[in-house]
């Protein structure tokens, strides 16, 4: 299968970001009491953060517990590498005339601080809103989709967690899974890659 458009997640496939993740989490657990480690964490991520304080629950002060893991996250920004060969690739997509965005489930403010770090040049940027639900579900891949008019048929989602299978499923466009990153290879998925260079057989 070959793709005329890709829409990436972020964390986990542009970005090696688990080093800045656990020194924010820790940091961040430590400073309100948690005790609760970046392992348990790791599994939720992909998900809007106040779904993951959710999921280990946690039942309040989501504001406060968010702004001070974001302040960290930014703080340690430089610990975040792009995954060997990213550069290469978006460049050799570009040659093509093959575009891509970029739907994460990172607020706005950081994504646009690690895309400008890296100079990576998106056609357009889809970070969390209040308009739109976050994944699993299929709003701002579908949002993305309408706004730069891809088709779907073309179009896939490069993601490395069951939740980005999950909404890219349900906003009716293939998935490729980066087994990389963050999430654990529990299905069959149809399309795989090992590193970023792998998407070349997909372009």
């Amino acid at each position: 299968m070959k793709f005329k458009t890709i829409i990436f997640d972020l964390d986990g496939v542009i970005i090696d970001s688990r080093s800045n993740m656990r020194l924010s989490w820790t940091n961040t657990s430590k400073k309100f009491d948690l005790n609760i480690s970046f392992k348990q964490y790791e599994k939720y991520i992909g998900l809007p953060f106040k779904k993951i304080l959710i999921k280990l629950g946690i039942k309040k002060n989501f504001l406060i517990i968010e702004k001070n893991y974001f302040q960290q996250s930014i703080l340690n920004l430089s610990k975040i590498k792009l995954y060997p060969s990213v550069r290469k690739i978006l460049n050799d997509l570009k040659k093509k005339k093959i575009s891509y965005s970029i739907v994460t489930s990172k607020d706005k403010v950081r994504s646009l601080k690690i895309i400008k770090k890296f100079k990576i040049k998106p056609k357009s940027l889809h970070t969390p809103n209040k308009k739109l639900r976050g994944k699993p579900y299929p709003d701002h891949i579908n949002h993305c989709i309408l706004k730069n008019k891809f088709k779907k048929k073309y179009t896939c989602y490069v993601g490395d967690t069951n939740i980005d299978y999950l909404a890219s499923n349900k906003a009716g466009i293939k998935f490729i899974f980066a087994s990389y990153g963050f999430g654990v290879n529990s299905r069959s998925y149809k399309y795989k890659i090992k590193n970023f260079r792998e998407l070349k057989k997909f372009i």
